[in-house]
């Protein structure tokens, strides 16, 4: 059951204390008190919402007490009642002592009635009021502290910590490299293979950089012609480009404060070259149908997917842009240049692929491993998700093993190093008498054919056309050998 609002009732006529109880005792749960000190003891036992005091007592005055009260317990409302007028101690009695309302006497029983409900109210208000401020102070501080949680998280997410690597991984030194750039607003030229993580390499600078509670932003240029790269870039004012009645937002203010990566910048031509050096010098650019000149405060990132010192020796990109844009520079190696990450590399995206496709995985056989690290990887890391993803679609095992791999880098040929990327054009015109090169093919065929085949001899023989005994005749002569099965003949069905 609710209780009731507790009043407290101060006055030196018990007669008057008698009337003003009898009117609110329904409603109100009432204390009575004939002088000040009562009162205030009563205030220090009891949890009052409001005093009906009366102004003219012995002792103390109803506003000197009531001021007390105010400076105790100021949520409690205060109001005075009185047979007297005078101006001065009624604007003495709202000055010192916070009087919310003056009562006159004689009153009315509605009408004190009407000011017990107001005063209750009043304070619960005040109450909530309080209550709420608090929550409000207490979910802001919770907020702020989520905010950089979810900050932290998202940054060890998007860091340094998210380029997959093996513990000795020759991208260690880049990546030491990489850290320190990080923490200095300068530009930064990427450059390396296409596929070799550029873009992840720029996500993770911004990410530990003093910008990181500001939008990172990416574009590869690579393609797109002029008009679509001002377009993306600079933006559009209203009516600027064909079907679009409304401004366009370009990638150079979406970044302002954070930071702008343009992937593929040795694609960009001589005009494009020259729009960007104005913001890499100058931070300024003017939108498309636009009249007057923007700035940007966003920091350039740029890729380059082959040499672009060289680009400039040609004349095919501006010397001028080349020192704007590579402050500082970082080279990413491809990955043939680091197969010790390849197994590292392998688990992981196949966790991911397996998650994202709601099928088990374990991971690679050591033998589709082996396999995987004798291929030159042309396409670098997009080829070999590529790979990795095809593997598990075929897959019937959650431990992923050769057959599954691609013909053609099954084939690849295990004595050669996979950085000189000899492929097949260069075998058929490298040196070398004929037989040799044709063995060295034929050798790759036949470990491609026996690998897929998950090393079933009868089924090898038949697709390449020969006898058991020409298959094993062919397999002694170039010391091919089942993994495993060293010197042991293999029984098939």
């Amino acid at each position: 059951m609710t209780s009731l609002p507790t009043i407290l009732l101060v006055d030196d006529e018990e007669h008057s204390l008698a009337s003003m109880r009898m009117a609110l005792e329904d409603d109100f749960e009432c204390l009575t008190a004939l002088d000040a000190d009562q009162a205030m003891r009563l205030m220090e036992e009891n949890y009052v919402h409001a005093i009906f005091c009366d102004h003219r007592m012995p002792g103390k005055t109803g506003v000197e007490f009531l001021g007390e009260v105010r400076t105790k317990w100021p949520e409690t409302v205060r109001i005075i009642v009185t047979g007297y007028t005078e101006t001065n101690d009624m604007i003495s009695a709202i000055n010192d002592a916070g009087i919310y309302q003056i009562l006159t006497k004689p009153w009315h029983p509605d009408q004190l009635m009407m000011a017990a409900k107001n005063a209750a109210q009043l304070f619960q208000l005040s109450r909530d009021h309080d209550r709420m401020s608090l929550e409000m102070r207490f979910l802001g501080r919770t907020a702020v502290e989520k905010v950089n949680s979810q900050r932290k998280a998202l940054r060890a997410g998007l860091g340094f910590e998210n380029v997959i690597r093996s513990p000795n991984s020759p991208l260690n030194p880049m990546i030491d490299l990489a850290r320190q750039y990080a923490s200095f607003d300068v530009p930064v030229l990427i450059h390396g293979e296409a596929g070799t993580g550029k873009a992840q390499l720029a996500r993770a600078i911004h990410y530990t950089s003093l910008r990181s509670d500001h939008a990172f932003q990416e574009l590869n240029c690579v393609g797109l012609s002029d008009d679509m790269l001002m377009a993306e870039l600079l933006g559009a004012k209203r009516g600027a480009l064909p079907g679009a009645p409304v401004n366009r937002i370009g990638l150079l203010q979406k970044a302002d404060r954070g930071t702008l990566f343009l992937n593929g910048v040795e694609a960009l031509s001589p005009r494009m070259q020259m729009l960007l050096m104005r913001v890499a010098t100058e931070g300024t650019f003017t939108p498309l149908g636009g009249h007057e000149a923007q700035t940007t405060n966003a920091r350039l990132l740029t890729g380059a997917h082959g040499d672009l010192a060289r680009a400039v020796e040609e004349g095919t990109f501006r010397e001028d842009l080349y020192y704007a844009l590579a402050t500082t520079e970082l080279a990413v190696p491809p990955l043939r240049a680091r197969l010790e990450d390849l197994p590292v590399l392998a688990q992981h995206r196949l966790f991911e692929l397996g998650a994202t496709h709601n099928k088990p995985v374990n991971g690679l056989s050591d033998l589709a491993i082996e396999f995987l690290s004798n291929y030159a990887w042309p396409g670098n890391l997009r080829e070999f998700d590529n790979e990795l993803a095809r593997m598990l679609i075929a897959a019937q095992d959650v431990l992923l093993g050769p057959e599954l791999i691609s013909r053609h880098i099954l084939q690849a040929d295990p004595s050669l190093n996979p950085t000189s990327e000899q492929g097949d054009a260069e075998i058929l015109s490298g040196e070398g008498t004929l037989r040799e090169r044709v063995e060295r093919i034929e050798m790759r065929i036949l470990r491609e054919t026996l690998t897929r085949l998950k090393w079933n001899k009868s089924r090898a023989a038949a697709e390449l056309g020969l006898s058991r005994v020409g298959l094993r005749a062919k397999l002694d002569r170039y010391g091919i050998q089942q993994p495993g099965k060293l010197n042991i003949e293999q029984e098939e069905d």
